[in-house]
């Protein structure tokens, strides 16, 4: 059978790019929540030599997860699974942001799991703002809840992302602390899933120049001092991000696995000096 892989958000910036590198023999699934704007990504792929199929899905609704998993196990065997759906500050409210990219990554890595095996990678994109995360509000038993207790999980990050002051500075918040739970769960599932033969990663990228990237630096001058902050002074490319995601995805990589690799041109470190 052939190989499948799947790329939530899969219809631009690193999403798109990240299927650019994938190998042209195996199967590409892009997903989005509507496919409409997938079509464009569609055609370029198919236009470079891709084998290309589309399928609407909101991965926080853990039933379009499930149906995404069983369209796509109908076309070969999961090898792959890019997780890059999410919302930035500016592209949502707190409870959103906190539904699509840490219920989201739940949803996603827990249903794929069933269908994958030995030899399956699941990458799944978190940000360089988890390390923004302010410590006192990270607590791991909080993030132990997503799994069985969702409704509680998602209220007590709501609660800890409305200590901010606007509405903004919430879902900034928001923003960190759901990253930092795709940080935490992708390393925890490694573990899960290890013995089983699939290993996953976490990737964290700094301000990317995407549309995303580009509406966080016109909002935040936080944003515009992390480009200060890298060795380059300049936002990363959305090809650069979609070639190290799919190297990370890459089977020769088989001993990479419960780490997150931190892709942000060194603006955590200039932070530091």
């Amino acid at each position: 059978m052939a190989n499948v892989c799947v790329i939530t958000g899969g219809g631009s910036g690193m999403g798109l790019e990240t299927a650019r590198n994938i190998d042209k023999d195996v199967i590409l699934v892009l997903t989005g929540r509507t496919v409409s704007k997938l079509e464009k990504a569609k055609e370029q792929l198919e236009a470079e030599g891709h084998q290309v199929h589309l399928i609407a899905c909101d991965v926080s609704v853990r039933k379009d997860v499930h149906e995404l998993c069983l369209f796509a196990d109908s076309l070969g065997t999961i090898k792959t699974v890019i997780h890059a759906a999410g919302l930035s500050p500016t592209m949502a409210d707190a409870e959103k942001i906190i539904m699509v990219n840490a219920v989201g990554t739940k949803n996603v890595n827990m249903e794929f799991y069933k269908y994958m095996k030995d030899g399956g990678v699941i990458v799944d994109v978190a940000s360089s703002s988890a390390y923004e995360a302010p410590g006192l509000l990270i607590k791991h038993q909080i993030f132990e809840e997503a799994e069985y207790k969702e409704d509680a999980f998602v209220r007590h990050m709501l609660g800890e992302a409305n200590l901010a002051g606007d509405d903004y500075n919430k879902s900034g918040l928001a923003y960190c602390l759901s990253k930092n739970f795709v940080v935490w769960y992708a390393q925890k599932c490694a573990h899960e899933y290890g013995p089983k033969g699939i290993r996953v990663v976490s990737v964290s990228p700094g301000l990317i120049e995407t549309d995303m990237g580009t509406q966080e630096v016109e909002k935040s001058e936080f944003a515009r001092q992390m480009i200060e902050r890298s060795c380059e002074h300049r936002m990363g490319k959305a090809e650069e991000l979609g070639f190290a995601i799919a190297t990370i995805a890459d089977a020769r990589n088989g001993y990479l696995s419960g780490i997150d690799v931190l892709i942000d041109g060194g603006a955590s470190t200039g932070k530091k000096s």
